[in-house]
């Protein structure tokens, strides 16, 4: 099984953003973004960014080309396209917004006909666009909460903010199958959350949904089953004494060889950033103590300087979403 680096889940999800996400889509100058220059970059095996090592980019553009690599007239491929953006835009925190736009856009000029990629960038704007209305929409005080009407609040708030943004076949195209997953969740929950049904009954009435769920909704649920169930069982392992040896060979049997090794390495970074966490807050405690009777600009130089010399400058925006 591939593993791909983009996150699997529902789509609706997608509105809480992680802490590092967050931070970056606020700061970072929306019109950089979506004016980034597009400069081509030239081929070569390193990734993109480090967490991408060993990934394939998601996003089949071939599929918008003829067998004879001629463009495609009418529609673009939107899922394809948006898989592709999706797949890089994972990547904020580790390179800006710009970087990952500018690169974003080297790549649909490098590989789709002038015309086909001077309408994906457009699209590629719009995106931007909308994910950073995203951050907003989730601070609103009215669409919180974990029950099923606040779900489908968010949902329904998620949809109408798409429709802002792009065209209906936009909104087929990169939403549809996410929409279709999202609204049989919704059913799911509803079912679940029932006070005036039995267990019995929510068992009968999800497994009616179960056969009668499309093959590819199937297939997706599964793989995101896969990966839930893949990362409890590496806690139980650890939990157990296990070693990571014995975490990577689980992996790799449930995945393939390069999947758990990129796992491993995505641990080890994440311990290694605990433990700089770590130490920045015993040194941060020690020079508040000792700044005590510092002015207030006086102790947050001391802390800036600090900062700079713990982190380097692409980290320091991570590290204050962090606190």
């Amino acid at each position: 099984m591939r593993l791909s680096p983009t996150r699997v889940g529902l789509g609706l999800l997608a509105l809480a953003l992680s802490g590092m996400g967050l931070y970056w889509w606020q700061q970072s100058d929306p019109t950089e973004a979506l004016t980034a220059p597009s400069v081509a970059q030239p081929h070569q095996p390193a990734p993109f960014v480090r967490s991408l090592q060993d990934t394939l980019p998601d996003g089949d553009l071939q599929s918008m080309q003829t067998a004879s690599g001629t463009a495609v007239s009418g529609a673009l491929a939107y899922g394809e396209l948006r898989r592709l953006f999706d797949y890089y835009l994972s990547t904020v925190g580790e390179q800006s917004i710009e970087a990952i736009t500018a690169h974003i856009q080297s790549e649909l000029q490098r590989r789709l006909p002038p015309d086909q990629a001077q309408r994906a960038q457009r699209l590629l704007g719009l995106y931007i666009a909308f994910k950073r209305e995203l951050v907003e929409l989730e601070s609103r005080l009215e669409l919180a909460g974990q029950g099923v009407t606040a779900i489908r609040k968010r949902l329904l708030a998620m949809q109408d903010l798409r429709a802002r943004y792009f065209s209906a076949d936009e909104v087929t195209g990169m939403f549809g199958f996410e929409d279709a997953y999202d609204m049989d969740a919704v059913a799911r929950l509803e079912i679940s959350q029932n006070p005036n049904l039995s267990e019995q009954q929510k068992k009968q009435q999800l497994a009616a949904m179960d056969a009668a769920m499309p093959e590819n909704l199937r297939k997706e649920r599964d793989a995101s089953s896969v990966v839930v169930r893949v990362d409890q069982m590496a806690q139980e392992l650890r939990a157990k004494g296990a070693s990571e040896d014995d975490v990577y060979r689980m992996r790799a049997k449930e995945f393939d060889p390069q999947a758990a090794a990129r796992l491993a390495e995505v641990d080890r970074d994440e311990a290694a950033w605990k433990g700089r966490i770590a130490r920045y807050q015993d040194e941060r405690a020690k020079l508040l103590k000792a700044d005590a009777n510092a002015t207030e600009s006086e102790r947050q130089t001391r802390l800036v300087q600090l900062q700079q010399s713990l982190f380097s400058e692409s980290e320091r925006p991570r590290l204050a979403a962090y606190e």
